[in-house]
C-alpha cells in the first residue's frame, strides 16, 4: 500500500519561533496519523535541524531539505551536498520545484544528476514535475511531463525509482489562486503513473506516490485526494496556516 502525504514546502518563510508555533497548532493531528499516513516538512536550511528535533516524538513525521545540490563536496560557496544532509540525519529531499527550474535555470539533466546523488546518500527525493500554463493551453502537457521524467528519472532502476515521490505540480496553478480540477489532476496522475508503469511495470508504478502541488488548500484537500492516483499534496502557502494545514492532514485518505 502506497503512502498517503501532506507535505509542506514552507519555501523561504518562518523563522525559528514561528515555525514551533506551528507545530504546536498541528500538535493533535501529527499524533494521529495512521501507519499509512506521513507528513513531511520540507523546511529552510537553517531549520532542519530545529525543526527535526521538534517532531522527534511523533511516528509518522520527518522534515525535507528544500533543495541540494549535485556534488559530494567542493569548492561551491553557499551549496549544500547530499552528504551534508545524510550526515545530520535528514531522509528527504525536494528537487525540481518550478521555482528552482524557473529562477535558477536548473535543467531536466541537472536534477538527474542531482537525484541520482540524493539516492546514493540514502535520501529520498521528492521530485517535482509539471507544466507552463501555455503548454496546457496547447494541450502538450503530457508530453512536457513525460519528457521531464524520462530525462531527470529514467537513468534510474526500479529499486532506485521505487524510492522516490513525485509531486505533479502544474505551473499554472502556483501562487495564483487557480487549481486543477479533480479531474485534471486525476488526468494526470494517471498519466504519470501510466509513464511509469511502462517502463517499469505496473506493480513497480502502483507502489509510488504521487503528489498533487498547486495551490492546495483546505477546501479542495479532499476532493483532490480522493481520486484514484493522488495520494496526497505537496502544499505551499496553506502549509503555513495551522487551521488549513490541519485539514489537509484530515483529508488526508
Amino acid at each position: 500500500m502506497r503512502k498517503k502525504i501532506a507535505a509542506a514546502n514552507w519555501k523561504m518563510n518562518l523563522n525559528l519561533t514561528e515555525a514551533l508555533q506551528l507545530i504546536q497548532s498541528l500538535d493533535s493531528h501529527l499524533k494521529q496519523l495512521k501507519p499509512n499516513q506521513q507528513v513531511i516538512l520540507g523546511v529552510p536550511f537553517p531549520l532542519l535541524i530545529p525543526v527535526k528535533n521538534l517532531i522527534s516524538n511523533y511516528k509518522h513525521v520527518d522534515v525535507a531539505a528544500q533543495n541540494c545540490y549535485s556534488k559530494l563536496q567542493g569548492a561551491y560557496t553557499g551549496e549544500v551536498s547530499p552528504s551534508l544532509l545524510k550526515g545530520l540525519n535528514i531522509n528527504y529531499v525536494i528537487l525540481g520545484h518550478s521555482e528552482r527550474r524557473d529562477y535558477f535555470n536548473e535543467s531536466n539533466d541537472f536534477i538527474k544528476e542531482k537525484v541520482a546523488l540524493a539516492l546514493q546518500q540514502q535520501l529520498t527525493p521528492i521530485f517535482c514535475c509539471g507544466e507552463a500554463l501555455e503548454i496546457r493551453n496547447a494541450n502538450n502537457q503530457n508530453d512536457f511531463v513525460k519528457n521531464q521524467i524520462k530525462e531527470s528519472l529514467f537513468h534510474l532502476n526500479a529499486q532506485q525509482i521505487s524510492q522516490v515521490i513525485i509531486a505533479y505540480e502544474p505551473i499554472w496553478a502556483i501562487g495564483t489562486g487557480k487549481t486543477a480540477t479533480s479531474l485534471q489532476a486525476q488526468e494526470m496522475h494517471h498519466f504519470i503513473r501510466s509513464v511509469i508503469a511502462e517502463k517499469y511495470g505496473v506493480a513497480c508504478s502502483e507502489n509510488i506516490s504521487i503528489l498533487y502541488g498547486g495551490s492546495v488548500k483546505a477546501n479542495n484537500a479532499f476532493e483532490l485526494f480522493n481520486q484514484p492516483d493522488v495520494d496526497g499534496g505537496l502544499v505551499g502557502g496553506a502549509s503555513l496556516i495551522a487551521t488549513e494545514f490541519n485539514t489537509i492532514i484530515e483529508n488526508l485518505i
